[in-house]
């Protein structure tokens, strides 16, 4: 039988979800509740966990005044969401990320399967969803497939790449093609010739390429190299392989060489986004969201060009998501219909269209694709650009076992003696097989 909607999840077991989710999981018992085929109406509230910035203050206003629906906002805390699910008064909406989140909650019965609610919804249709959306599908086993849990709000493919052009003119690069990939070998090649150093400073880094998440990246990259870096189960890592092996060795190369920021070398300000806009990093590895914030420096936007995701040689070409990042619902939430009408409105509404049009990322429904802003000369060649890389969207599957945050903290314990020298890539994949394969193995346990 299917999880009691309601039924409190055991808190000691599932507690360690906030510690990156070594041991995370909950064995529930009981059936599943109906969904209900109510409509949520006017005067309810809806508990909504997300970040700040998530959902604005005046949205909040009108959906009292459009929904008749209060909204009231908690921050989005890990512990103190496994607190609510644990003590069974979770949230009616809880932001996730989708490449790494859906099949984490699914797997542990905590999240809703919402077939039925996007099976009788005027708003949100099936055949409307951009593929993206299949990242919150899981079927038991596999990422893309089976029930949704979840939508993304917006989205971006992650691989692709911003660059400067102005930092290629002075260093008399040839631009890359706005339509064919290069190869990874090509881009770090172009990222040796672009760095800047000064009295033994990096004065501009020639690219950053770090991905969303280290794993997300390394799982991308080995599915650009023809392989996967899960088993066929998905509960174990093999970084041995010849696929796996290849992207690890090239992450461990871009460290090695200082061209840009790593856990070796970090930006100063944290991520990106500064550093280009400062003129201080030659290329990206940053989606098409992130022309919302080269489109107001007119000097910027007007230098910027974005690129399709590089490749391997021989591999196949494959441009992922590595976030789409939205909401899901826990299964024991209280008011499910009135959480659903706000699901729509977020996703399918008004705010929804005011994402579309802000060039912060690629709406996930098709039909408000044409929002998405071409008014300047920047902005069309970014579009154009992006409109071609959709062709070759795919979902990348994660593994439900454990979470992005638990490996990446493996990985940024043990990668660093690979980038500073002192072990080699072989050395490196055992330990991380080693290491994460463990963790593996005891998320594994607690999902059944």
């Amino acid at each position: 039988m299917r999880p009691h909607a309601g039924a409190p999840l055991s808190r000691r077991r599932f507690l360690a979800l906030a510690a990156g989710g070594t041991a995370a999981g909950a064995a529930l018992s009981g059936c599943a509740m109906q969904v209900s085929t109510g409509v949520g109406g006017s005067g309810e509230t809806v508990t909504v966990m997300v970040k700040s910035g998530d959902i604005l203050p005046e949205q909040i206003q009108q959906a009292k005044k459009e929904l008749g629906i209060k909204i009231a906002l908690v921050r989005y805390d890990i512990t103190k969401l496994i607190a609510m699910l644990t003590s069974g008064n979770p949230p009616d909406l809880v932001r996730g990320v989708g490449a790494v989140d859906a099949p984490f909650f699914a797997a542990r019965g905590v999240a809703e399967e919402l077939d039925p609610y996007f099976a009788r919804s005027g708003v949100l249709k099936l055949d409307d969803l951009d593929p993206v959306n299949d990242l919150w599908r899981f079927d038991g086993r596999t990422q893309g497939k089976g029930p949704r849990y979840g939508m993304a709000k917006d989205f971006s493919q992650d691989s692709m790449f911003w660059y400067n052009g102005s930092a290629f003119d002075k260093a008399g690069v040839d631009y890359p093609s706005a339509t064919e990939p290069v190869t990874y070998e090509e881009w770090l090649d172009t990222a040796k010739r672009l760095v800047q150093r000064k009295s033994g400073q990096t004065s501009v880094f020639g690219g950053s390429y770090q991905g969303v998440t280290r794993s997300t990246l390394l799982a991308t990259m080995t599915a650009s190299a023809g392989g996967s870096l899960f088993n066929d189960d998905f509960s174990r890592v093999d970084f041995t392989t010849p696929e796996a092996r290849r992207a690890l060795a090239w992450v461990i190369d871009y460290c090695k060489t200082k061209v840009g920021p790593s856990l070796i070398q970090p930006d100063p300000n944290g991520w990106d986004g500064p550093t280009y806009q400062a003129g201080r990093l030659a290329m990206s590895n940053a989606g098409y969201w992130m022309g919302g914030m080269i489109y107001p420096d007119k000097k910027l936007a007007e230098a910027s060009r974005l690129a399709p995701a590089p490749v391997f040689a021989g591999g196949p070409r494959i441009s992922a998501c590595q976030a789409g990042t939205g909401l899901w619902m826990p299964r024991g939430a209280k008011n499910k219909d009135a959480a659903w009408r706000v699901f729509e409105w977020f996703f399918g509404e008004e705010p929804a269209k005011a994402r579309a049009s802000g060039g912060w990322g690629i709406p996930t429904l098709k039909s408000l694709r044409s929002l998405m802003p071409d008014q300047e000369e920047a902005q069309k060649r970014a579009l154009e650009v992006q409109e071609n890389e959709l062709k070759h969207f795919s979902v990348v599957s994660f593994t439900p076992y454990t979470t992005a945050d638990a490996l990446d903290a493996l990985f940024n314990q043990i990668a660093p003696a690979a980038m500073n020298g002192q072990i080699s890539v072989d050395t490196l994949a055992g330990r991380l097989n080693s290491a994460i394969n463990e963790q593996m193995k005891r998320g594994k346990e607690q999902v059944g």
